[in-house]
């Protein structure tokens, strides 16, 4: 699942012994712990006030002014909201009971209220703790996570660098492994803007910087592996056939999909691709899980096995030791092997290297 808006902004911590773990009605969990600490909340007040709605129209009962308020007020309902209006996207509360009143949920009623009970039995302190696992030590991590029901199938961060939410459209073929695993995996993305420094800088437009800030895109990488909670974890354990199947074929293409980022890269710092084309070339990656995950995986999953988690950790750090420290790793694992794990370019890698930010 792809909730980026753009670029993200992207050792196991075995100390169970300090961790503390606080849960509330609003689902909330905190932790602490040598290492880092996470706040962690899942607000379902706007899905309970939509099902409690649902629920009486089925029935027949009298929708009372008191159960749209309770919708309306809710906090994931307003921040929804919020969102909407910030994209430019039309979003009313007359345009929102019209769509509760249509009809169009009254079948899934059971389907939701089941998925919405086992996404609130969800382990999101092991998903945070799997995400701490793959950022610095002493980082942090604080985010509000929103299942919600709503006309658009689409989920999405907000506010990342404020007040960080994670809206999650609830799917009801969503198991509540597979909502673990979408949790630990955004809840890396959130990790890694608090606490990894951007390859890059926004305010620079130089096409130096523009690589920069697009190496960084291999944070759906680095989530993708923290999500699955290591290297000898198939990324996608708990995903339905159709999308392990797809990743496995993609995956089969790395060694090309890498020559294109490379080619990318090259282009933008040869001034062959400008303006839209940069933005354009670099988002057709990310793609349903493109090279932005396949490749960001790949070369991760490398450095972890071949130099250690330490090490790929500098690599979340300091994006720019990302390329350099892949082909390293990717060497001595050929040689080792005999494998043909593809490298990044010579000239990439030194033009890289001489980059200053």
């Amino acid at each position: 699942m792809n909730l980026k808006n753009t670029v993200p902004s992207a050792y196991y911590i075995f100390c169970t012994c300090l961790l503390t773990i606080v849960l509330n009605t609003n689902f909330t969990s905190g932790q602490t712990n040598a290492h880092g600490a996470v706040n962690v909340k899942i607000i379902t007040d706007e899905a309970d006030a939509v099902l409690n709605i649902i629920h009486k129209k089925n029935e027949g009962k009298s929708i009372a002014d008191s159960d749209w308020q309770a919708l309306y007020n809710s906090e994931g309902f307003r921040r929804l909201k919020k969102r909407e209006a910030a994209m430019h996207v039309p979003f009313s509360d007359d345009d929102f009971k019209s769509f509760l009143l249509s009809g169009k949920l009254d079948n899934h009623l059971n389907a939701l209220e089941k998925t919405l009970a086992q996404w609130k039995q969800a382990n999101i302190n092991n998903a945070a703790l799997r995400a701490l696992a793959y950022l610095p030590d002493s980082s942090t991590i604080h985010a509000k996570i929103y299942p919600v029901i709503k006309p658009k199938k689409n989920s999405f961060v907000f506010e990342v660098n404020t007040d960080p939410a994670i809206f999650l459209f609830i799917d009801t073929a969503k198991t509540k492994e597979q909502f673990e695993n979408t949790m630990a995996h955004e809840l890396h993305h959130i990790g890694f803007a608090e606490n990894c420094k951007e390859a890059g800088s926004e305010n620079d437009t130089s096409a130096k910087n523009k690589v920069l800030l697009w190496i960084s895109a291999f944070g759906e990488g680095f989530a993708m592996l923290a999500a699955a909670g290591g290297p000898d974890i198939h990324p996608h354990k708990y995903s339905s056939p159709e999308d392990r199947a797809r990743w496995d074929k993609d995956m089969a293409n790395f060694n090309s999909d890498l020559k294109k980022v490379d080619d990318f890269f090259t282009e933008v710092l040869d001034y062959k691709l400008a303006g839209n084309k940069i933005e354009e070339t670099g988002s057709s990656f990310f793609g349903i899980q493109g090279p932005w995950y396949t490749v960001g995986w790949k070369m991760s999953v490398t450095i972890e096995k071949v130099f250690g988690r330490k090490e790929l950790i500098k690599c979340i750090s300091n994006q720019k030791l990302l390329l350099p420290t892949y082909n390293k790793a990717a060497m001595e694992y050929n040689k080792k092997t005999g494998g043909n794990l593809a490298l990044w370019s010579e000239s990439l890698i030194k033009r890289i290297s001489e980059i200053n930010n």
